[in-house]
């Protein structure tokens, strides 16, 4: 968790310091554009994992015209799949997907907070 941490403090700091601040406003609009993309599939694709271990357990899905019962739920290579599919989705949509908006919250602050400088700075965009 260390490296994503500072990629995401980083970056703008870099790019600020390098580019000037208008770059770093690509940057957040690139991260803004790419972030919530990715933590609606997240959400979604979590969220479509969880549930079908519910559809599966709930009878609603038959082999040969005849539903599972509760019994032959757990020999079953559809609900063994249906678990660990839960296992990745509970986590991916409680967890990761929202976390991608404290990391879009956290670069954004960031570059607030060294805005000034970037505007002294800005090595290789002459003329700001």
């Amino acid at each position: 968790m260390i490296a994503p941490g500072v990629l995401v403090i980083a970056s703008p700091i870099i790019m600020g310091v390098l580019f000037g601040p208008k770059a770093v406003a690509g940057l957040l609009a690139g991260e803004i554009v790419s972030g919530v993309q990715i933590a609606i599939s997240f959400s979604n694709t979590g969220g479509a994992w969880d549930n079908a271990k519910k559809y599966i357990e709930g009878g609603q899905l038959d082999k040969n015209g005849t539903p599972f019962d509760k019994k032959s739920f757990e020999h079953q290579p559809a609900h063994e799949a249906a678990v660990i599919g839960d296992t990745v989705g509970d986590p991916l949509k409680d967890t990761s997907g929202p976390s991608i908006n404290i990391l879009m919250k956290l670069s954004a602050i960031n570059s607030l907070v060294f805005g000034k400088f970037f505007l002294k700075t800005g090595f290789f965009a002459p003329g700001l």
